[in-house]
């Protein structure tokens, strides 16, 4: 295990949605010095939303380097984004940008339309990109954030995978991230929580749904995880003691995230599928 990993408590910080990977203190690990590909995702191609910054850049270098390709969705930080497609197009690997928003339908089909136009196919899709805010008490979400909060977390999850399945071959793989919130869930993200409870029901229908397909459907369940969500939706008081809760009491970085994604992208987990991965370091999901 690395013992460098950053532990709280963190220099109080607040930054305004969707939050920027340059001005978190400490800066996150996306395995860009760390991860070592070996031709797992050789040919390979992938779309990732939220691909930005966070767990998403996290998959998209862990994939480059594994040998695949890959569309970059994400909102509108352009200049994440780009960092992202360069350390993708650095590992010698095609990097498509796509900006837009997810929680509209025709969005989510132009992703899909995107891909087979400049990628020439379709083999993993991770549906990555989420929203969130916290609430002290449920009259404080008014309808309009609970709503944003489906449209992007899962109505998006069902348009793109409705939209990709078409197009996807046996040996396929759909990766959704979940979180421990589908497990146990903070009352304080209630619209988030209950989103992330769908979606590894979702996951988990789905699964069956494609296996006669070829296709598997499987979900990472992150815990605390440093991305630029923390401080763009959380008080600085929370953020500078972000991740103590949990037994190795510290968030994890996103490039801890990045072999799980592998994994379940990989075609030698071929009969993976249904299954829910917790990253959570060490709090039990059961």
């Amino acid at each position: 295990m690395l013992d460098n990993r950053p532990e709280p408590p963190f220099p109080e910080q607040r930054q305004p949605m969707p939050g920027r990977t340059e001005a978190m203190k400490p800066r996150p690990d996306h395995g860009e010095w760390t991860y070592r590909g070996s031709g797992r995702l050789l040919g390979k191609k992938a779309i990732i939303t939220g691909a930005d910054s966070g767990i998403g850049r996290a998959v998209a270098i862990a994939y480059a380097r594994e040998g695949a390709d890959v569309l970059i969705s994400y909102l509108e930080e352009d200049e994440d984004a780009a960092e992202t497609a360069e350390l993708v197009r650095g590992a010698g690997r095609k990097a498509v940008l796509l900006p837009g928003d997810i929680q509209y339908a025709a969005h989510c089909r132009h992703i899909v339309e995107e891909a087979m136009a400049q990628l020439g196919g379709i083999d993993i899709l991770v549906n990555n990109a989420a929203h969130q805010a916290t609430f002290a008490e449920i009259g404080d979400i008014s309808d309009e954030e609970w709503e944003l909060t489906f449209r992007v977390n899962i109505h998006a999850m069902f348009y793109i995978s409705k939209a990709a399945v078409p197009h996807m071959k046996p040996g396929s793989a759909i990766i959704n991230t979940a979180s421990i919130n589908s497990d146990k869930p903070n009352p304080s993200l209630l619209a988030y929580a209950t989103t992330k409870g769908a979606i590894q029901n979702f996951t988990a229908g789905l699964a069956q749904m494609l296996a006669e397909k070829g296709i598997r459907a499987n979900a990472v369940a992150p815990g605390p995880i440093w991305t630029p969500l923390i401080p763009s939706t959380m008080s600085a008081e929370k953020v500078a003691h972000f991740g103590e809760q949990v037994p190795m009491k510290r968030p994890g970085q996103p490039a801890e995230l990045a072999t799980a994604y592998v994994m379940l992208a990989d075609p030698l987990s071929s009969y993976v599928s249904g299954a829910t991965i917790a990253v959570t370091g060490g709090a039990p999901m059961l």
